[in-house]
């Protein structure tokens, strides 16, 4: 057989291995889980909190701050972690140290204004 489409068989029988997995999940799920539908359990519950009211509620912008701010820091964390361990087996130089340093700077002038601005205190 051709090696090239045996490259192409793998893929294939990964695939439809994948899906038959998926399949017998969805399969057993159907007939060991308990159906005992009622009122209650087809009511709308969001975050452990019933919901109350009309169908549009207002909710603090504080919470979006929040979540921007660790978006910020885990993005940080990608590009520092790779960064430091190639630093440490190759000679990037100075000019790595430099940019990674404005990188840096970048951050601290952002987590200063969002301390600035009160997005930090929790009350």
């Amino acid at each position: 057989m051709n090696s090239g489409l045996l490259g192409y068989l793998v893929v294939l029988g990964v695939t439809l291995g994948g899906v038959g997995l998926f399949t017998a999940a969805m399969v057993v799920r159907r007939v060991l889980a308990p159906r005992a539908p009622s009122g209650a359990k087809l009511a709308t519950y969001e975050s452990g909190v019933d919901p109350s009211g009309g169908d549009w509620q207002q909710s603090g912008f504080r919470y979006v701050a929040y979540a921007f701010l660790y978006v910020v820091f885990a993005v940080d964390a990608v590009y520092l972690f790779p960064w430091a361990l190639v630093l440490r087996t190759s000679g990037l130089g100075v000019a790595s140290v430099v940019e990674m340093g404005i990188f840096i700077l970048v951050l601290l002038v952002g987590l200063a204004h969002a301390a600035r601005r009160g997005v930090l205190s929790w009350l």
